[in-house]
């Protein structure tokens, strides 16, 4: 995850101190210094809609095995004595669950940061209430368009203005929300009506996903943007962002899922502000780029533990037999270990890139999803071989 805003304007938000402090980089079980890795649980499989390129291959069917609601106090115990400073509820769709509420509420109370990851449809004005009574920390909203571009990846009418109904829910009552974005080829366009509508609504947070090749994302490799449109894209997300902080707007952006992002930025900065772009250089190199298996943990609706909730393909072990912190620190897995120190492993543009410290050979899944090699380079990356040191 790369904070736009952060490195652009310097701004500070909570991540921030996960992303970006000096202990960060040299970790390899978690995000800093005594503290385990942020853990996304994917706590159902079950969901409301069927988006189009849902890692999860969530559907509206009721899936067994899911862990019962005493495993998932016992797995949060675990979290918690492991010292994992955010738990991520996510799904499928999280509030399908009817015990959702008491397990954020219970994750709270040890002392863990909760967040959701939601489609925002279920989002009434009680439910809203209650996240905020609860002391959820934040709730992301997917929205993937506006209007019927939305719908058409919800997969049902009218998903767009329920979504839109949650996120005006929930900042009624104060609750901290923000939107979460795929940037693919058929909504590329309305990068510019996303902007829009945070302004528009007064969201205060935005997060632009690139596509990850996983679940039924798999089925959408040729709908990814080109590299070009990548560059166009951060282009845009810049200078969005240096545009709403001249007009006093306080908005938090970031990108996901591709650590040529982050260079990106610093070799626009590099050009006119050099100052500023060595201060960019720092944060980078103190987040260290991708941390799937490092900083970022998943675990899945049966308990299962992966490097991060797009690469299901590898497990490393099931919270019902091991703690979770047990499971998180065995270096026999090859993957796991692989992905703690992975530079001796990685191969292509990768393995030879200049900006290697600062990436970390960016996302390995979608390495695997086209190249069937975990190491191989990462398909995505846009930058050109000059910019990299390779030409």
């Amino acid at each position: 995850m790369i904070s736009i805003s952060k490195l652009l304007l310097d701004t500070a938000n909570f991540g921030d101190q996960l992303r970006y402090t000096p202990s960060s980089r040299n970790q390899i079980h978690g995000t800093t210094a005594g503290q385990g890795p942020v853990v996304v649980w994917n706590m159902t499989r079950t969901c409301n809609l069927r988006c189009i390129h849902c890692y999860a291959n969530a559907d509206n069917q009721k899936h067994p095995g899911e862990l019962t609601t005493a495993e998932a106090k016992k797995f949060i115990d675990d979290l918690a004595a492991f010292k994992v400073p955010v738990l991520l509820f996510s799904g499928g769709e999280p509030l399908m669950r009817q015990d959702f509420f008491e397990l954020a509420a219970y994750a709270t109370s040890r002392g863990i940061r909760t967040t959701v990851s939601t489609n925002g449809t279920l989002i009434t004005p009680a439910v809203a209430r209650r996240l905020k009574e609860i002391g959820v920390g934040y709730v992301g909203i997917s929205l993937d368009g506006t209007g019927k571009n939305n719908d058409h990846f919800r997969g049902r009418p009218g998903a767009f203005q329920a979504a839109l109904e949650g996120i005006r829910n929930c900042l009624a009552v104060g609750q901290r929300v923000g939107l979460r974005f795929t940037i693919n080829r058929h909504n590329f366009h309305q990068m510019e009506a996303i902007f829009d509508l945070i302004e528009r609504e007064n969201i205060p947070r935005v997060c632009f996903y690139h596509l990850v090749y996983s679940g039924r994302g798999k089925e959408m490799l040729k709908d990814d943007i080109t590299h070009q449109e990548s560059r166009a894209a951060l282009d845009l997300i810049m200078e969005r962002t240096l545009d709403f902080h001249r007009r006093g707007l306080s908005k938090e952006i970031l990108t996901v899922d591709n650590h040529a992002d982050g260079i990106y930025v610093y070799l626009k900065l590099r050009e006119r502000d050099l100052q500023r772009a060595e201060r960019v250089y720092q944060l980078l190199l103190h987040n260290g780029g991708n941390r799937s298996g490092i900083a970022i943990a998943a675990v899945d609706w049966e308990g299962n533990v992966h490097p991060d909730q797009f690469t299901p393909q590898h497990t490393f072990g099931n919270v019902r037999e091991k703690s979770f912190g047990e499971i998180w620190t065995d270096l026999s897995q090859p993957i796991l270990a692989g992905l703690k120190n992975r530079r001796p492993l990685l191969k292509g543009r990768c393995a030879r890139c200049r900006w290697l410290e600062i990436c970390n050979g960016n996302f390995r899944t979608r390495a695997e999803a086209v190249f069937n090699d975990f190491w191989a380079p990462d398909p995505a990356c846009y930058l050109t071989d000059e910019e990299i040191g390779i030409a």
